[in-house]
């Protein structure tokens, strides 16, 4: 009798707590509403038609990895390939088409970065596996992982400082980090 009291105490409790108490997943959003954001709106309002991409901008939207919005508070390899491939009037010197100019610069020099990033380490794990030749294969598996995750630091800042973006102003490159998408908010 003295257990099942004890039940029945915890089970009261546990309901009134749960009743009084906050949803547990209140973090969780509701529907919401994906729209494109400000300088998307911008852009498709200063653009004058369709641009191709270059070699180099397609195999590094290709070689792009693929990404996971949750807040979307960055550009995934969609919303860069629109930035690249819109065209501008080279004779409007409007404040807002400079910034389009600029931002679709900057992801350019991003996007083809990639290119040299990739490579990069590619190339660096090749030597070693070639220069491990005489080594059996355990000693070339031990060490390629690790060349190859180095080789894509290496390859990020040789890419940036062959693509010049070493050298861009921190505006451009903030203006190429922007997202595309952004949550609808009613104000």
């Amino acid at each position: 009798s003295r257990c099942s009291s004890r039940r029945t105490l915890r089970a009261s409790s546990v309901r009134r707590h749960i009743a009084t108490s906050a949803p547990i997943l209140s973090f969780a959003m509701a529907a919401t509403l994906v729209v494109p954001s400000d300088i998307t709106i911008m852009e498709e309002k200063k653009s004058i038609g369709k641009r191709r991409l270059g070699l180099l901008e397609r195999t590094g939207l290709l070689l792009t990895a693929p990404m996971l919005h949750i807040t979307y508070s960055k550009m995934d390899r969609g919303d860069m390939r629109a930035v690249l491939s819109k065209k501008y009037d080279t004779e409007d010197t409007s404040s807002a088409a400079n910034l389009c100019r600029a931002r679709q610069e900057s992801v350019r020099k991003s996007v083809v970065a990639t290119n040299f990033m990739w490579g990069t380490a590619g190339g660096m794990t090749g030597l070693v596996w070639w220069s491990f030749r005489r080594y059996n294969y355990q000693s070339r598996l031990v060490a390629l992982p690790f060349v190859f995750y180095g080789g894509t630091f290496v390859g990020r800042a040789l890419g940036d400082v062959i693509t010049l973006r070493n050298a861009e102003f921190a505006r451009d490159r903030f203006l190429a980090s922007l997202p595309a998408k952004t949550y609808f908010t009613a104000n």
